[in-house]
């Protein structure tokens, strides 16, 4: 079975692509046992489960008491086997996130190598919101300029979280889009609006748009229900798969996991630094023999 992809909320869910996108679990459910229960039952099915959750706006700290359930689901089952992912990602943009690794958990990637790619695949992910009010967003710098235009009626604002926090206000900016071909999500809310299909979705040249559920963590993450969430992103699995698999591999130096990047997905150690000079010219007897022996 392919590795798991979970999400803490089933309106992170999003509907698969195909009929072979596997579904999305949900992590943590309403009590410490059946949350226990529920990861025991994803581990024995599946080996690995990779847990995407949003990353708090000032540091593990604030983590909320879903991230710390499953903090002690983890500790209690004294699992290596459970990746806990904290994505500064707006929820629309992690809901597609997790779209992406589930249809990545159909190829040919080991478990280290999926739940690193997550870091990656959120850079190419282009999420923001259309905004009635940008008073309580804490999320991306806000001036005093704009802070005073949102009190004007009928102001609008179009705000990109990620890659690149940009805010601007409709019919005066445009904000930048991606230079590659994304399907585009759009969730509305309260008032609804036709800006995101009628103006940002041609500007960005989207190749297709679907109207998803707006996540109800939504309207904190952006401190207004007077929003239309959307996230754009890559959607052609063998896309995704050229993408991930373009990456050079490494092993975790701590769990022996695959990973790429920096930082592995299960274990969180760092990749070490490049040796020194005088290591890499170690002799060539030496560099010849296989990994893991001396």
């Amino acid at each position: 079975m392919p590795t798991a992809i979970a999400v803490t909320s089933a309106d992170l869910v999003l509907p698969p692509l195909d009929r072979g996108t596997p579904p999305a679990a949900v992590q943590p459910l309403d009590t410490l046992e059946q949350s226990l229960n529920g990861m025991h039952a994803l581990i024995e099915q599946h080996g690995y489960v990779v847990v995407l959750y949003p990353a708090p706006a000032i540091g593990p700290a604030a983590d909320k008491p879903d991230v710390r359930r499953l903090r002690t689901v983890r500790s209690v089952l004294e699992s290596d086997r459970i990746a806990l992912l904290g994505i500064d990602l707006p929820p629309l943009g992690l809901a597609l996130l997790a779209q992406q690794l589930r249809q990545l958990s159909m190829c040919d990637f080991s478990p280290g190598v999926l739940a690193s790619a997550a870091r990656l695949l959120a850079h190419y992910i282009y999420a923001g919101a259309l905004l009635g009010s940008v008073a309580g967003l804490d999320r991306v710098p806000v001036s005093m300029k704009s802070h005073a235009k949102s009190w004007m009626p009928g102001a609008q604002f179009a705000v990109l979280a990620n890659p690149r926090p940009q805010l601007v206000r409709v019919g005066e900016e445009e904000l930048p889009g991606p230079e590659f071909g994304t399907r585009l999500l759009v969730a509305a809310g309260q008032p609804p609006s036709d800006w995101v299909t009628a103006s940002l979705a041609p500007a960005w040249r989207v190749q297709g748009v679907a109207d998803v559920p707006l996540p109800a963590e939504s309207t904190r993450w952006w401190g207004t229900g007077r929003l239309a969430e959307f996230a754009a992103g890559l959607f052609d699995v063998s896309v995704l798969y050229q993408l991930v698999s373009s990456v050079r591999r490494e092993e975790c130096h701590w769990c022996g996991l695959e990973l790429i990047g920096d930082r592995c997905g299960f274990c969180a150690a760092p990749l070490p630094p490049p040796p020194e000079l005088g290591q890499a010219r170690a002799p060539a007897a030496t560099r010849a023999l296989p990994r893991g022996r001396t």
